[in-house]
């Protein structure tokens, strides 16, 4: 059978870190398939008998995506050291380098579109890059995470354990709205059918709270992709590890309120990007930025803007010197491709064709307008 291209490789990696009792960290991006994908494999390195030296996460209203100078330089401690990136790193070029100056080795597990070339990794595994023959492209990161869980206990986890790793990675597949076809139908099947017996406490929370699973599963969803973070820590992950029935029930509520919190800020900023455009809605894009406008509610009000204008929206949060954002656009056209085009003003740029984000310099901002409008436009 065709396997993910290097997914034996990334195995036989944390096989010898752990037999040697490296240092592990896991760096997994704060939305659900990043934690779901953080969790699966702290688990089952842990299961395996080795030790996670640190896990963490960027928050996105101080440190943007990805792999980040600023995260490496909290982490400095903790080398030499094996870096597992989840969920993102695939086109974080500059930072893999640094991270390797620095001491530490790279191994990235990502499902985002390739930039042309990739970061240089000890180990890449993404079933988007050239050469990977594994027929479905489609998987979220949790998703490869289950198979290389697999890969790594072989038979060894118990029922319990598999069932929990199949509720995680069918959550997220859902939450990152992959297509629910091929390897992703069986994963939400299987992992719905086990969700309401789940042993996690940080899962059965929800059920307390708001009662049948299948009917708020969205709410769920909604609630566990918050990328909420206190303190520096993420509440979906603490949530999802937490022994504790009680802190459990406190973590959910507070998600939930947050993501109630979260529609009704989507719709205020929503209004105000609205009233920014009134005067320009014969511009092939939408491109609007604010210093008050939190990044964390970007993709939402771009994907509610690309949809309702029919038109490619790239919303930001404007920063002192720099902005980040988040893009949406219809499914026929591809977002990456378009800031590919751009990518001299950009400082980092990826993600998926309908669904992606970005950081540019101020300065270019205005530039990086006019040369996404060319694409656009394009004959």
């Amino acid at each position: 059978m065709t396997e993910i291209k290097n997914l034996k490789k990334a195995a036989k990696r944390i096989l010898k870190a752990v037999k040697n009792k490296e240092k592990i960290i896991l760096y997994g991006d704060a939305d659900l398939d990043g934690v779901a994908s953080v969790v699966i494999l702290k688990e089952t390195i842990q299961n395996l008998g080795g030790q996670i030296s640190a896990v963490f996460f960027p928050n996105r209203e101080n440190d943007g995506y990805g792999i980040t100078e600023k995260a490496l330089d909290q982490l400095k401690d903790i080398t030499p050291s094996l870096l597992i990136s989840l969920d993102l790193g695939i086109g974080n070029f500059k930072e893999v380098r640094l991270a390797k100056k620095r001491g530490f080795e790279i191994v990235i597990i990502d499902h985002h579109q390739i930039l042309g070339r990739l970061p240089e990794a000890s180990v890449v595994v993404d079933p988007k890059q050239k050469g990977d023959k594994y027929p479905f492209k489609g998987l979220a990161t949790a998703g490869i995470i289950f198979k290389l869980s697999q890969v790594l206990l072989g038979e060894k986890p118990s029922g319990n354990l598999k069932n929990s790793f199949l509720e995680l990675t069918a959550l997220a597949t859902l939450a990152d709205m992959m297509p629910q076809e091929e390897d992703n139908k069986v994963f939400i099947e299987e992992g719905l059918s086990v969700f309401p017996n789940t042993f996690r406490p940080g899962l059965r929370a929800f059920f307390e709270i708001l009662g049948d699973s299948r009917g708020n599963l969205q709410k769920i969803i909604a609630a566990l992709n918050t990328c909420e973070i206190i303190d520096n820590i993420n509440q979906v992950y603490l949530l999802l590890i937490t022994p504790s029935f009680e802190e459990a029930k406190k973590i959910a509520q507070n998600l939930i309120d947050r993501a109630d919190k979260k529609q009704f800020q989507v719709k205020e900023m929503v209004r105000a990007v609205e009233r920014k455009i009134a005067a320009k809605l014969t511009e092939a894009i939408i491109f609007e930025g604010d210093s008050s406008w939190p990044l964390i509610l970007a993709g939402s009000v771009a994907s509610i803007l690309s949809q309702k204008y029919g038109k490619p929206a790239f919303i930001f949060k404007k920063g002192e010197s720099e902005s980040y954002g988040s893009v949406r656009v219809s499914k026929e056209l591809n977002s990456v491709d378009a800031m590919n085009s751009c990518k001299n003003l950009l400082i980092t740029y990826g993600g998926h064709p309908p669904a992606s984000g970005f950081r540019v310099k101020n300065e270019n901002l205005e530039q990086f307008k006019k040369c996404l409008t060319k694409y656009f436009i394009k004959p």
